[in-house]
């Protein structure tokens, strides 16, 4: 059996462990042995469950832990506002409580740019770093092969995102009077992105059951339900990774300071490297997530790894059969080798 344990609590996060248990020994043994994973879910308009997929598969062969974000809506004003510093403390924090000597973090799309930033200060700070980082579509430079995400951000004033895109939270929920960037305009602004994309996908949707597939067409439920199922994002966290990611590239830049102090992933030295892209990716586009291997100049260059999903967009890097088959046996293989 797994169970869903709650490890620490903070105020924007949760961070989960899914614990096996069995009762033979060497099945105990074998799950003593396991690598351990921290997979760092997004931030950015879905909740951690539109990772299901990736845990549960993760799960045959790892001890996995996750971050679970809490929607900002339930977050009240007094415990103050979450700025893209606070998400890197808390990555930082959750590394530190499980053990970075034995940790091996997975981040995808958004939260690449952060956790690659939280473990550059721990080793510029001479902690202890994980053992591996396998960053997965993300914009660790959005300035390659822009995508029309990039361009909203980039053809858009941040004025225009302060006074256009940021509400406050109502009288009827635990947050009311917190401002944030809510859920629905993200998931709006997904589907407008592949209208037809979505279209096709509830035809094939529909012909599944005209066909009596029912494995299919409780696939395309599961993924709709969780696609559908989204949460308010804290303004000041929205605002600054509109402007230090997709607007000033900080990180690519080499002008990121935290906390008054830069973000150095050449300093970087004892952590292996896998950065994942689809090929048809259309949120990240091509090269942006493989930029880290130019930034991370400490990494030896036998432990850096690539690896481009022919025919994959951007959520069947991390979801469905593509990733099931062909992508999960990479980054097993190479945790594993670390």
């Amino acid at each position: 059996p797994i169970v869903e344990q709650t490890i620490i609590e903070k105020p924007f996060c949760k961070l989960v462990r899914f614990k096996r248990y069995a009762d033979d020994p060497e099945t105990i043994r074998l799950l003593k042995d396991e690598p351990v994973v921290l997979v760092c879910a997004p931030l950015s308009g879905h909740h951690s469950t539109l990772l299901r997929d990736t845990v549960k598969t993760l799960l045959r062969d790892h001890k996995v832990y996750v971050t679970d974000w809490i929607d900002a809506r339930m977050v009240p004003v007094e415990d103050g506002s979450f700025g893209l510093a606070d998400y890197i403390h808390y990555i930082q924090e959750f590394i530190r409580h499980i053990g970075a000597e034995h940790l091996h973090v997975i981040s995808v799309c958004q939260p690449t740019v952060p956790v690659l930033g939280a473990i550059s200060l721990l080793a510029s700070a001479g902690e202890k770093t994980p053992k591996t980082m396998t960053m997965m579509g993300g914009p660790i430079d959005a300035r390659r092969s822009p995508t029309a995400v990039n361009s909203l951000a980039t053809n858009k004033s941040f004025k225009w995102f302060e006074n256009n895109v940021i509400h406050t939270v109502p009288a009827n929920y635990p947050g009311h009077g917190r401002k944030v960037y809510p859920g629905f305009l993200q998931h709006a602004g997904f589907v407008a992105m592949n209208p037809d994309r979505h279209l096709t996908s509830h035809y094939d949707y529909y012909l599944n059951l005209v066909e009596g597939d029912a494995d299919d067409a409780e696939a395309h439920v599961r993924f709709y339900d969780e696609y559908n199922a989204v949460l308010d994002i804290d303004a000041e966290f929205y605002l600054d990774t509109i402007r230090e990611v997709f607007q000033e590239f900080r990180l690519a830049n080499g002008t990121w300071e935290v906390d008054g102090k830069p973000v150095r992933p050449q300093d970087i030295k004892g952590t292996l490297l896998l950065t994942i892209e689809g090929e048809l990716d259309d949120i990240s586009g091509a090269g942006q997530t493989a930029a880290a291997h130019e930034l991370c100049t400490g990494i030896a260059r036998e432990g850096k790894k690539h690896i481009t999903a022919a025919g994959c967009g951007h959520y069947g890097i991390f979801s469905g059969r593509r990733w099931r088959e062909e992508i999960y046996p990479e980054v097993r293989a190479f945790i594993r080798n670390a």
